[in-house]
């Protein structure tokens, strides 16, 4: 039997100030980088919508639904009778046709024509769309209305063979997609300007960020054109002069520089070991050891033969074995204000694994001393 016990001992050093007056504290400056508005913002009301419906693949090879799965044959039947042929549906058992939920995204810049991708999803018990067409669906939208109507080929994207016992697939094969497979029929509205205002969401909502995105709009036209409404929405008044091009007002927004504040965060996988940390995330002095134990146990059995002649017995016994093993453990300090450069040198010298690096970032949060939010998915 072999058992790790894993252990972790952390102190937090207070650390006093004494300030004889007040002074003008400078705001703390990180590596974030410049980029354009239309990286972090969005103009409000241009947006996706989703659609979907109901449908059937057909031409499989005798993957789609059995006899368990009534969508597709109920199906089958309605359309039968909508060309005047009129079956019960208990007298069919269609291995070739499956039924799908039908689904896609349409934003607002489409125009009736255009086309667009959709996905394809069994609902029943098909085994692979593998080689399946889709006849023609109706896309509707939570409202009820027909934007778009999809028909095409499936692509799956990979295969399933099974025969003689064995198999072998290639991707997931009950849900494709059919490239280009729909048509827009009906185009949705959206206004982006009203009575002169447009408005910037961001992508991030942040008060720095919408005062930095504020002060950038102003300076660039100098005017105070831009204002805050709340930490996710900055609205803009339209200037005389650009009303009738506001596609190209936008455009100059769009290509305004700002560097973006970001939130001191620490992001942990706890299933892949994966630790992401951004460069604003700051501790406080603390010291950190880290050690293992490890207890090995160890069962031999062993058979006692007793002497010739004798009136003895055979005898099975069993012998234990116990180890204990405990490396020597490293302490270290990280100082205040030290960055994640600090941290993450300081980790690797005491030999922390990305395990044991979770563990200690979860301890350091829970002593007060980790300057960020502890993200865990």
């Amino acid at each position: 039997m072999h058992r790790k016990l894993g252990w972790l001992t952390l102190c937090a050093l207070l650390l006093f100030a004494n300030t004889a007056g007040a002074e003008m504290i400078e705001p703390l400056r990180y590596d974030t980088p410049i980029v354009r508005v239309k990286d972090v913002a969005r103009i409000h009301g241009v947006r996706e919508n989703q659609i979907y419906g109901l449908g059937l693949v057909v031409g499989l090879q005798g993957t789609g639904d059995g006899s368990g799965s009534r969508a597709n044959v109920q199906m089958i039947a309605n359309m039968l009778e909508g060309f005047g042929v009129t079956v019960s549906p208990n007298d069919l058992r269609m291995r070739n046709i499956a039924a799908v939920m039908v689904t896609a995204d349409i934003s607002t810049a489409v125009r009736t024509g255009d086309r667009i991708n959709v996905t394809v999803s069994s609902i029943g018990d098909a085994r692979s769309l593998q080689g399946g067409f889709l006849l023609q669906t109706p896309l509707q939208a939570a409202n009820g209305q027909i934007f778009a109507v999809a028909q095409g080929p499936v692509s799956i994207g990979g295969f399933v063979v099974r025969g003689g016992g064995s198999g072998a697939q290639v991707n997931h094969a009950t849900v494709g997609m059919v490239p280009n497979g729909a048509i827009v029929e009906r185009e949705i509205d959206s206004t982006f300007e009203d009575d002169g205002l447009i408005s910037l969401v961001l992508t991030e909502p942040d008060f720095t960020t919408a005062a930095r995105l504020v002060s950038v709009i102003n300076q660039a036209y100098n005017s105070d054109l831009a204002w805050a409404v709340d930490q996710a929405t900055v609205q803009i008044h339209v200037p005389i002069n650009s009303r009738d091009n506001i596609v190209g007002f936008i455009a100059e927004l769009e290509e305004l520089p700002i560097r973006p504040d970001v939130n001191a965060r620490v992001v942990i996988n706890e299933r892949t070991g994966t630790v992401v940390m951004g460069s604003s995330v700051k501790i406080a002095k603390v010291a950190v050891s880290h050690g293992n134990l490890s207890v090995r146990v160890e069962s031999s059995t062993s058979v006692s033969q007793p002497p010739p002649f004798s009136n003895g017995q055979t005898v099975v016994t069993t012998e234990t074995s116990l180890e204990v093993e405990e490396p020597q453990n490293q302490f270290t300090v990280l100082d205040g204000g030290s960055d994640v450069q600090d941290l993450v040198d300081a980790l690797n010298a005491i030999g922390a694994s990305p395990r044991d690096i979770i563990a200690i970032l979860q301890a350091v949060k829970a002593a007060g001393a980790l300057f960020g939010e502890l993200i865990i998915i």
